[in-house]
């Protein structure tokens, strides 16, 4: 079925389009969720990866799996948004008073994935797209500085940042 629809897709046939868009959405939703400031943007960013995949799809080996490929110009869909965002704000750097909460992860029960996509989404964006690079697409420090051009040390750092700045959040949401 998978195979049919693609082969639409080379075609240009708008149904097998939206065959393969729907087929994909909540999988593609799933990955710029985790990027995006707000579910609006993410599905912005989404939409603007599932371009990226229709004028690439002649590209597409058949013969490797289809979500994988999909997954990666959905990721560089959302790295290619953060630098959009960048250049057009100036990224706030939140130093958070108190002592270091260590580093030992803790898994916490009773918390939903929306309730962490969510905190997720209000850290600033540098901390968001680093967290997300490392910690759920298992990036390394030198790939992530790299794509967002910045040094490994900088993104060492926000990644840091970023889990303090969610421990911060878990406890504070725990607490009430």
């Amino acid at each position: 079925m998978l195979e049919d629809i693609l082969n639409g897709c080379l075609k240009r046939q708008r149904e097998s389009q939206k065959e393969l868009y729907e087929m994909f959405y909540a999988y593609g939703m799933s990955i710029t969720l985790r990027y995006a400031e707000s579910r609006e943007q993410a599905a912005s960013t989404f939409n603007d990866a599932f371009m990226k995949v229709l004028d690439n799809i002649k590209k597409f080996d058949t013969s490797r799996p289809f979500k994988p490929w999909l997954r990666q110009i959905v990721v560089n869909s959302a790295i290619d948004q953060y630098h959009k965002d960048k250049r057009n704000m100036e990224l706030m750097d939140f130093n958070l008073n108190g002592n270091d909460m260590g580093t030992d992860e803790t898994i916490i029960s009773g918390i939903s994935y929306q309730e962490i996509t969510k905190m997720v989404q209000q850290l600033t964006p540098a901390y968001r797209t680093v967290f997300n690079l490392f910690v759920i697409d298992g990036f390394k420090h030198e790939e992530i500085a790299e794509m967002l051009k910045i040094s490994v040390g900088t993104s060492k750092s926000n990644l840091a940042k970023a889990k303090r700045n969610l421990r911060v959040r878990l406890e504070k949401n725990l607490s009430t």
